[in-house]
């Protein structure tokens, strides 16, 4: 009986996909490959991703209501996305655990619980005691984004196309929770109030993490003595030539389009428009995302994920410079939806290039260790354009463009050297 290591599932001679319905489920529509796994990932992963990116609104929302100084409010919202940075010092856990669903589950949980505590004792405890449970909170958070994402290998099935298809879902997962959650915080908080917006969320959590006990059972890639340490597996990822390549070029990509949202409320005055207009460019953004992630699972990518990530990045680009030269408001809405549907595909292939070339033994690191860097990378973007864009409106969005083109070329090269 041998084990097939992009899928985690165990064959018998006959090539018949063994145990891995398990665990009193039923076996025909949890094993991998089939539609109501995945339906039950995508549910899951977009609540979970719902309450992440959600979150840190409802906080500062909560804070600024409340008669809370600024700095403060910014302080608590940075109390729950700057421990995303720590989020690989935890990761090792989902390998080395006998069942990586339930380490997931209780992740979803404890953020939960912590964001919930954090909001209810807010009124009546000095800061420090609700900046502390955020900090909490944000620690788990990357279990609940690139830690998730480590499960889809076992979901798909080993085809790649199915694999690929399934990674267009995941990209959708987080384009909607991204835009969910945010959206329920402010539909909330002017119905009721953010800590109402903050414990719709912390629920939520628990929803995903009853599906995603639900999701196939995979059996650990290796023993837990095999499985690295952090940063062991962060100077494979830095020796292995596609990992590394995945690791810098997602980096790069997420801090070049984290400038947009800023450039958008900055440019809408050269633009004609009014300010208020911005929004608009930034759902443009948001709905060419979920284009490109439906094209995705549509016409699943079949090219290798490490030249397709560089092909890709390009094109991504491309898109941010059309951005930056536009000289109309139709073409900068345009420019902005090109970015964000080949940004999902950039994205997807991101995760492909994770799945295909990370080692068993640290799949699940591997996913939350970009997934990380990749959040604190799109942070960096975001204050970088903010100090750059009183000089030159445009400047954030041709530096990034250019940034994307540097990590291309470098890439290029750091492959032939392989």
């Amino acid at each position: 009986m041998a084990q097939d290591e992009t899928s985690g599932t165990f064959h018998d001679g006959g090539g018949r996909g063994v145990g891995l319905a398990g665990k009193g489920q039923d076996a025909e529509t949890n094993q991998p490959g089939s539609l109501g796994g995945l339906a039950r990932y995508v549910v899951a992963a977009t609540l979970a991703r719902s309450a992440d990116g959600g979150a840190v609104v409802a906080i500062v929302l909560l804070a600024t209501t409340s008669g809370a100084s600024g700095w403060l409010a910014g302080i608590l919202g940075a109390c729950i996305t700057a421990p995303h940075l720590f989020g690989p010092l935890v990761a090792r856990r989902l390998d080395t655990a006998e069942d990586g669903r339930t380490v997931i589950a209780w992740a979803c949980v404890f953020h939960g619980a912590s964001l919930a505590a954090a909001v209810l004792l807010f009124p009546v405890t000095p800061p420090l005691v609700p900046g502390l449970l955020l900090i909490a909170s944000g620690l788990v958070g990357p279990l609940l984004t690139g830690g998730i994402s480590s499960r889809l290998t076992a979901i798909a099935g080993p085809e790649r196309t199915s694999q690929r298809r399934a990674q267009g879902w995941d990209v959708a997962s987080y384009g909607i929770g991204g835009t969910i959650g945010p959206s329920l915080v402010a539909a909330v908080s002017a119905w009721a109030n953010p800590a109402a917006a903050a414990l719709i969320l912390a629920a939520s959590t628990f929803v995903a993490a009853a599906l995603i006990r639900l999701l196939p059972y995979a059996p650990p890639a290796s023993a837990a003595a095999d499985v690295p340490r952090p940063g062991r597996t962060l100077l494979m990822m830095i020796s292995t030539g596609p990992l590394r390549r995945t690791l810098y070029m997602t980096i790069v990509v997420a801090l070049a389009v984290a400038v947009l949202p800023i450039t958008a409320v900055a440019s809408t005055g050269e633009l004609g428009a009014a300010p208020a207009a911005a929004g608009l460019l930034t759902a443009a953004y948001g709905l060419g995302g979920l284009l490109g992630s439906a094209g995705v699972m549509t016409r699943p990518l079949k090219t290798d994920a490490d030249p397709l990530m560089t092909w890709l990045a390009a094109t991504v680009a491309i898109a941010l410079g059309g951005a930056a030269l536009a000289g109309t408001f139709p073409t900068a809405v345009a420019a902005f939806a090109c970015a964000g549907v080949l940004n999902s595909y950039f994205f997807a292939a991101t995760l492909a290039a994770r799945s295909e070339y990370a080692p068993p033994a640290a799949r699940g690191q591997v996913f939350v260790w970009i997934g990380a860097l990749k959040i604190t990378a799109g942070s960096a973007g975001t204050a970088l354009a903010g100090a750059l864009i009183a000089p030159a409106t445009r400047l954030p969005l041709f530096l990034a463009s250019g940034l994307i083109v540097l990590a291309v070329v470098t890439s290029m090269v750091d492959r032939r050297s392989d």
